[in-house]
């Protein structure tokens, strides 16, 4: 898998409940460098983390949003960011991605208080997932805001909602299970009756162009779209894709280290 590691999602406390997104992470070259970026660009401040110096939190309002990993450069990783699912069993949920064509490409690792597994999925975009084992001291999100939503682009989207759901338990009909539905081409993911996710097709794996590849997407909502895009640049960003969303607009963009990202003026993937 490319994009993060296990070890950044330890002080990830989970949204909604089991299966749902959790937790957000990036693996960058120059943890300084990223800090001033996001900082000034999401307006995010910064905490050490409890796993050494190349780890740190970012914070908003007051509450966890993301984790940040520097990774030297002499380890083939890609800079990215890789969301987080919540789940109950990392052992469980690792044996299902297997089982269904995936790749676990690192865990279960037991790192502070939770169990890792960093997967991807038969298509190939990367993910992770997290087992929390200890009660989380962070303050939880408000249970009607995500502080980052996500879009996975991939071949097919009903194939793809097929796999996560038999990995997630998805539509499981269990009690806190996130539910599916279908729109169109699209499936939206929905954790606690709160939409998180959209799952849209039409990627091609072998494409040159990253943003075409299957990939998951984090999405950060932003109050001014604009100022935000010129923040970013300002700071060493750059403009990748600008598209109208669903009910606004979503912006894509490249972090000083090569991350790919999005801002939207969409509050929730509603």
């Amino acid at each position: 898998m490319t994009g993060s590691d296990p070890r950044t999602a330890s002080s990830a406390a989970p949204l909604t409940g089991p299966a749902a997104p959790c937790w957000v992470t990036l693996m960058t070259r120059n943890l300084e460098r990223a800090q001033r970026f996001y900082g000034q660009v999401l307006g995010w401040s910064f905490r050490p983390g409890r796993l050494g110096a190349d780890f740190s939190v970012a914070f908003r309002g007051g509450i966890p949003v993301a984790g940040l990993f520097a990774v030297s450069s002499a380890y083939q990783v890609a800079v990215a960011w890789t969301p987080y699912f919540a789940v109950e069993d990392a052992n469980v949920a690792a044996s299902r991605v297997r089982e269904r064509s995936g790749t676990v490409a690192v865990g279960p690792l037991t790192l502070g208080k939770g169990r890792g597994v960093l997967a991807s999925d038969r298509d190939g975009a990367s993910f992770g997932l997290w087992q929390r084992t200890e009660p989380s001291m962070s303050p939880p999100a408000p249970a009607d805001h995500a502080h980052a939503w996500l879009r996975l682009r991939t071949r097919d989207a009903f194939d793809a909602a097929i796999f996560y759901g038999e990995v997630l338990d998805w539509a499981s009909g269990r009690p806190g299970a996130c539910d599916v539905a279908y729109e169109g081409d699209e499936v939206i993911v929905r954790c606690s009756g709160h939409p998180l996710a959209r799952i849209s097709s039409g990627a091609v794996e072998a494409a040159a162009d990253p943003l075409v590849r299957p990939h998951w997407q984090v999405q950060f909502p932003v109050a001014d779209l604009a100022a935000t895009v010129a923040a970013a640049e300002e700071h060493g960003g750059a403009l990748v894709e600008d598209r109208t969303g669903f009910g606004g607009t979503e912006v894509a963009l490249r972090d000083p280290d090569g991350a790919l990202f999005a801002v939207t003026d969409v509050p929730s993937p509603a």
